[in-house]
């Protein structure tokens, strides 16, 4: 969609790109449940829950490897490292990081030295990062986040553009346009 809006609209700046915080399962204790337990509950004990998500991902270049998840995590430190990462500039690279290491290597997400680890990869510093997560810092921020767009958001992925257009679910880079388009003239309105 990036870089249709900017074949599109080479007058416009970039957008700013923010990762909000919107947790999954926020009911899982903060050291997460087995992978294997969690997707026997959500399916039912149905194997190929995700076959269809991997085929995607082998069409535009993402290995994603759900066979070496053995954590379903609480992403709330996951989110706090996020916002923390908004501060430093370094938030997309950060969540990609975060993504990477959880869907294609397993990464525990629950764990703050694994945390504190794929900070580093991002630009961060590990020492800061780790102090950080192991304070309150930004917990109650992320929670109250988290508490308001439970009540907006019905499904991710999840796109607000110009906090005024939202568009639910994978979606077609025209179709993201068409969203970034019209938060655009209601934004000139």
């Amino acid at each position: 969609m990036l870089a249709l809006r900017a074949e599109r609209h080479p007058d416009v700046a970039p957008p700013a790109v923010r990762w909000l915080p919107f947790q999954l399962n926020p009911q899982l204790p903060p050291e997460g449940m087995p992978r294997a337990e969690y997707v026997a509950r959500k399916f039912g004990g149905r194997t190929g829950a995700y076959e269809r998500v991997t085929a995607v991902g082998r069409t535009v270049g993402i290995g994603f490897a759900f066979d070496r998840i053995t954590v379903q995590p609480n992403t709330l430190n996951a989110h706090r490292v996020l916002m923390r990462a908004e501060d430093d500039g370094l938030q997309d690279a950060m969540a990609e990081t975060l993504f990477r290491a959880y869907f294609t290597e397993g990464a525990d997400l629950t764990s703050l030295d694994t945390l504190a680890d794929l900070a580093v990869q991002a630009g961060m510093e590990r020492a800061a990062t780790l102090a950080y997560l192991s304070s309150d810092d930004d917990r109650a921020a992320i929670l109250d986040a988290d508490a308001y767009f439970r009540e907006r958001v019905n499904g991710v992925p999840y796109f607000i553009f110009n906090r005024r257009v939202g568009v639910s679910g994978a979606q077609e880079a025209e179709t993201l346009l068409d969203a970034f388009e019209q938060a655009l003239q209601q934004t000139a309105s």
